[in-house]
């Protein structure tokens, strides 16, 4: 009778220390990718949704197009999205993040629209009786009272686009996708575990991350619970 294999790599386990010190460095540099395609996503995504929030806030006439569009985005299949942004940007990183910036868009604009909504009326009016202009009414009194349903979108927004950044397995710039998928391709145990784990740790620390910011930057919300 044939004994056992002695490391748990040989066994094929799902849980196996070996695993994480022998491909530390792929690891890290699937870690890395995660990380890059979903903080320049989200960035880019935010880039956009706010100065479109501002304008549909601002002209009513256009909130509806722009909810709309950006509603329909997020419904197309994401193997579909990449697949329709692949004749632009080609076999590349750049194809991955812009699919991830559309998806972003519903979240993000939406969040913070309904942030400059929920500014009430009478603030407003009270900022222009002290001389204050579109602008410095935006910078100074709306965006700041908008920020915690924007920081609320920001997060769903962040969280999705860890998820959904392991998609970019497809064209070889997923992060940790790439493992994931090549391990189920080969039914390798550990790097399956190992990478999914890694995924969903990313999600909450981001997630946690974002929302301790929430808490520095809107001291009021506290005061206002308090």
């Amino acid at each position: 009778m044939t004994a056992p294999p002695d490391d748990c790599l040989a066994r094929n386990e799902w849980i196996c220390g070996d695993y994480l010190s022998t491909r530390r460095h792929i690891l890290l540099d699937a870690v890395g990718q995660h990380l890059q395609l979903t903080v320049l996503s989200v960035l880019i995504g935010l880039a956009i949704a706010l100065p479109l929030a501002v304008l549909a806030r601002r002209w009513g006439w256009a909130a509806g197009p722009v909810l709309a569009v950006t509603t329909v985005l997020y419904t197309i299949p994401s193997l579909a999205m990449f697949s329709l942004l692949l004749p632009v940007y080609g076999l590349s990183a750049a194809l991955v993040v812009a699919g991830l910036v559309l998806y972003s868009l519903t979240l993000l604009v939406r969040n913070i629209l309904a942030g400059l909504r929920a500014v009430p009326e009478d603030t407003r009016q009270a900022a222009r009786g002290m001389g204050y202009g579109p602008v410095r009414l935006l910078l100074t009194v709306e965006l700041p009272l908008a920020l915690p349903a924007a920081m609320a979108g920001l997060r769903i927004a962040t969280v999705s686009a860890v998820s959904l950044a392991t998609v970019g397995a497809i064209v070889g710039f997923g992060g940790l996708g790439n493992l994931i998928y090549a391990g189920m391709n080969t039914y390798f145990k550990a790097q399956v575990l190992t990478a999914s784990v890694l995924c969903v740790v990313i999600a909450v620390a981001a997630d946690l991350l974002l929302l301790g910011i929430q808490w520095l930057i809107t001291p009021w919300t506290r005061a206002r619970r308090g």
